[in-house]
């Protein structure tokens, strides 16, 4: 990484200067990086969405996304504008956004996510350029390398750097099942580990990852901080079970068995299937996946073959429509593969809490969601990729109304701990400390 290191100190500059005379008002001024934002619907991009525009609505801060272009079409907000430009600003709820072209390949095959991510990487490098001068920058690790691009930024105006892990990398990356190279994981190691090292603060979303950067990855002790994700306990609340969602989409009459979010590579769902061929005896159990990913497909298929009808597949709800939805499950799952306790922190679990219904949770012993579910006796544990424990403890719900309604309402009080707003406070106690600034909110 020399070569890195020369090619910062050469494009570094008077940055205690011009922060000086380009900072607005003695507004605390923080440009993040990472591919998905606004209106990406990754959990990712929308919990660094509801980040930034809640810093600049209540805490004044200049705020600036170097973000890259939505993958989905239906999901790229803007209207269509005239020409082509390689890096276009926008302006979304006071937030400026820096927006990276790039390739937007469907991210279903390796070669394709792996080209939006270089592609969307050479843009950052350059649109982080177009952002005045910062007094903190912060890289996110959608893509794991981006937090070159937010490193070269911060040292050429001398601002603070920090590095936002919500995956640690290369083990998260091994979980593509359609390519495996050394070579990348290696190269991954090394990226991660030099940032790290650069790093003037780390930001992780639970204790085992800060334990994980620090006895695997070189991390310093003083320079990790713990941030949970959150969600908005305001937005989401426990609500009435038969709702107009769950009448639309004919729940009202079976005890439903949930996961909401990405069907992504993480969760080992297959077991989630299986575990339901076991439930075919109790025909009012359905299980419901709501939302999209690489492994719907693939989920479809597994059902289609297992001739189940007590599983059932709906798209994504926005998040306008999100308690509703919440609040037609009786019960929730949450499912992390065995190997990446710490690795990834499922977000999923806030929204959960907030709707004060009781989840299972198929996850290993040192898994943040564990301590959480002991800490607030607020779900059920079970083995991760074992489907015949997970449809006892699904049963176990489903015969003790009781139990459910008990562990529901811990839930919702734990989610308190967890509040969007006393999360972003976090966030701005901590980017105020690091670029050495005085604090005019009161806590």
């Amino acid at each position: 990484m020399r070569w890195f290191l020369v090619a910062m100190y050469l494009r570094s500059g008077n940055g205690e200067r011009q922060r000086a005379e380009t900072r607005e008002g003695n507004r605390l001024h923080i440009v993040f990086f990472n591919r998905s934002y606004w209106p990406d619907q990754a959990a990712t991009g929308q919990l660094l969405t509801e980040l930034t525009e809640d810093l600049v609505r209540d805490y004044q801060c200049q705020v600036s996304v170097v973000a890259g272009v939505p993958l989905h079409e239906s999901q790229r907000g803007q209207p269509p504008q005239p020409g082509w430009k390689f890096i276009r600003t926008e302006l979304h709820n006071s937030v400026q956004i820096l927006r990276a072209s790039g390739t937007v390949f469907s991210p279903r095959k390796f070669v394709a996510r792996a080209t939006n991510y270089v592609s969307y990487f050479s843009s950052a490098c350059v649109a982080g350029f177009r952002a005045s001068c910062p007094d903190v920058v912060v890289a996110l690790t959608d893509p794991p390398i981006i937090g070159l691009a937010a490193l070269m930024l911060a040292r050429r105006w001398r601002a603070k750097f920090v590095l936002l892990c919500q995956d640690v990398f290369p083990e998260v990356a091994r979980l593509l099942e359609d390519f495996h190279s050394d070579i990348v994981d290696s190269l991954l190691t090394r990226v991660n580990r030099f940032l790290i090292s650069q790093a003037d603060g780390v930001i992780t979303v639970g204790e085992t990852m800060r334990e994980r950067l620090i006895t695997g990855k070189g991390a310093l002790l003083q320079k990790v901080t713990v941030i949970h994700n959150w969600t908005d306990c305001s937005a989401i609340v426990p609500t009435e079970r038969h709702n107009a969602f769950a009448r639309s989409h004919g729940l009202t009459e079976s005890f439903v068995v949930m996961h909401s979010g990405n069907i992504g590579l993480s969760q080992s769902l297959e077991s989630v299937v299986r575990a339901a061929a076991r439930l075919r005896q109790e025909p009012s159990i359905q299980v419901v996946f709501v939302g999209g990913g690489v492994k719907k497909p693939a989920l479809e298929e597994q059902v289609r073959q297992l001739g189940l009808k007590n599983v059932r597949f709906l798209s994504y709800v926005p998040k306008e429509h999100l308690r509703e939805s919440f609040a037609s499950a009786d019960v929730f799952l949450v499912s992390l593969k065995k190997g990446l306790a710490g690795y990834i922190v499922p977000s999923k679990l806030y929204g959960i809490l907030a709707a004060g219904r009781p989840y299972v949770a198929a996850v290993e012993d040192d898994c943040e969601v564990t301590a959480i579910t002991k800490q607030y006796e607020c779900g059920l544990l079970t083995t991760p990729q074992d489907p015949v424990d997970l449809a006892e403890k699904i049963l176990l719900l489903y015969r003790d109304r009781t139990l459910a309604e008990r562990l529901g309402a811990n839930a919702r009080r734990a989610s308190l701990q967890f509040d969007r707003p006393r999360q972003v406070r976090k966030y701005y106690d901590l980017l105020q400390q690091l670029a050495g600034g005085e604090d005019d909110f009161q806590r």
